[in-house]
């Protein structure tokens, strides 16, 4: 990792407690097993609260489960990992509870068909818009949306060699996020710009499950020269 960008992630330490609204799917699981090995507090988030404490207890870690709106009342930061299909009706749900909240969205709306992943079309122009749009008295980033669940959730893999692409307007929260992306062994976080920048983060995720699928990989992102 270079010194410059890492230093950028140093301008806060971050303990806070950390919730993962849809944390019961892959993604999920995954960026919550990685956040407790690394020592944070960790609650996965499900609209199953039975569910979601199952999934938690099956981790072998010190994370919690409990319903979304419970998940995200008592955490600092909120990452939704939610499927698109339930983004909207999630965040509208949630919205007095995320109220003062930093919330990480890594949603990628995408769709499938017989030639493969596509980005869809998102009136506000991406899932963090809309997250933003729909929650605007929370500060929202994007973060996360290309990382492998796989190697994520197998900690077996001791280094997940890869960029994490950080989009926000603030550059305190920015790198608020990029310090938490920091905590992954192996990742590094770079801005990539302000939210507005956040559609083509998010579409090229169907790029890198069309290079996966092709290669039987679990690739990730680096850009050079930093």
């Amino acid at each position: 990792m270079s010194e410059r960008v890492e230093n950028e992630g140093r301008s806060r330490d971050d303990g806070a407690r950390v919730a993962v609204l849809g944390g019961t799917g892959d993604q999920g699981q995954g960026l919550a097993l990685r956040f407790a090995a690394a020592g944070l507090a960790v609650t996965i988030g499900s609209r199953d609260a039975s569910r979601a404490a199952q999934i938690a207890e099956s981790m072998g870690r010190d994370i919690r489960g409990a319903a979304n709106g419970a998940a995200a009342e008592q955490a600092d930061l909120v990452i939704v990992a939610v499927p698109w299909a339930a983004h909207a009706d999630t965040l509208t749900g949630l919205r007095d509870v995320l109220v003062g909240k930093l919330v990480v969205d890594c949603v990628n709306p995408l769709g499938f068909d017989a030639q493969g992943p596509y980005a869809l079309e998102v009136p506000e122009g991406s899932a963090c818009q809309q997250a933003a749009a729909l929650l605007p008295d929370s500060r929202v980033v994007g973060a996360f949306h290309h990382v492998s669940a796989v190697l994520l959730k197998d900690l077996s893999h001791s280094s997940v060699d890869t960029d994490v692409l950080v989009v926000g307007d603030e550059r305190e929260d920015v790198d608020r996020v990029i310090t938490l992306a920091q905590r992954i062994p192996g990742v590094r976080g770079v801005y990539a710009g302000r939210l507005r920048n956040a559609g083509q983060v998010e579409a090229l995720t169907a790029n890198l499950i069309a290079v996966n699928r092709r290669y039987k990989a679990h690739a990730g992102l680096r850009v050079t020269d930093l």
